[in-house]
């Protein structure tokens, strides 16, 4: 059974989830609270699986994620990049992502190209939402055929169940130049997709997801901790037999990095 550590703090609320969704994929989990891991960043050592979950970190004060982001590029940066290394898998949902984002683990270095050994600039951001409107809802998803995400490569969901939950006001995708999508296009970087009629809140190339060049570290707007279970489907009750044969969505994206962790990541 892999250990995940859970990167909690003021204002994230959605860490109770992560550490169900991990529980129900069969990882043995830990919560800790941030300061306890500045303090000590070598504790992120011990684990195989980390969660950097949503919620609003301190308030989301200046912009959504940059005090979390902040106190993190000093002190942790270097512990999450050494994690990366060991072939630890790392999911940043919501305001995760935007921490991820802020903090240069995502989109991370080129393929072949070395982690630098402090924190870079932000490359890409989760810009205000087109609408100018907090968006609380379920999207269509879809997941690219050539992804190296190890989250969600090789997922096939019937296209009724192939939905996550969205609640943010920033969750705009956007990267600093054409290049770099690009980029992130040719790479397979892009783990998951709005589809083309329901994209959100503006994202270029309706992109919901990406991870780094590794694929071990997913950031998402969405929240696939939030569907574990049939019940947490927003028509649940009206879904043909045949579609809740398998597991949820979300509840296959955790036992995928589990079943990874255990396989791949030595403590």
């Amino acid at each position: 059974m892999p250990n995940a550590l859970i990167i909690t703090t003021a204002g994230i609320n959605c860490d109770r989830e992560v550490v169900h969704a991990f529980t129900l994929a069969g990882a043995d989990v830990k919560s800790l609270h941030l300061n306890q891991l500045l303090d000590d960043p070598s504790i992120v050592d011990q684990f195989q699986l980390i969660g950097l979950p949503g919620g609003f970190s301190y308030g989301d004060a200046i912009a959504a994620g940059r005090i979390m982001a902040a106190l993190m590029r000093q002190r942790l940066y270097p512990a999450l990049v050494r994690a990366v290394s060991r072939g630890v898998p790392i999911i940043a949902p919501c305001n995760g992502f935007q921490i991820a984002a802020q903090i240069g683990l995502l989109p991370g270095p080129a393929p072949g190209q070395p982690w630098p050994e402090q924190a870079p600039k932000p490359t890409i951001a989760l810009a205000q939402n087109a609408s100018a409107r907090f968006v609380d809802r379920w999207c269509d998803v879809e997941f690219p055929n050539q992804t190296k995400c190890i989250w969600t490569d090789d997922l096939e969901i019937p296209q009724q169940t192939s939905v996550l939950p969205i609640a943010h006001g920033e969750g705009r995708f956007i990267a600093e130049t054409p290049e770099l999508l690009k980029q992130l296009q040719d790479n397979g970087q892009i783990a998951v997709r709005y589809t083309i009629a329901d994209n959100p809140n503006g994202s270029q190339d309706n992109i919901a997801g990406i991870c780094d060049a590794s694929g071990l570290v997913l950031g998402l707007m969405p929240h696939p901790e939030r569907y574990t279970r049939w019940t947490h489907h927003p028509r649940w009750g009206r879904l043909d037999a045949s579609a809740k044969v398998e597991q949820p969505l979300g509840l296959k994206m955790y036992k995928k990095a589990v079943a990874y962790a255990s396989e791949v990541v030595a403590v």
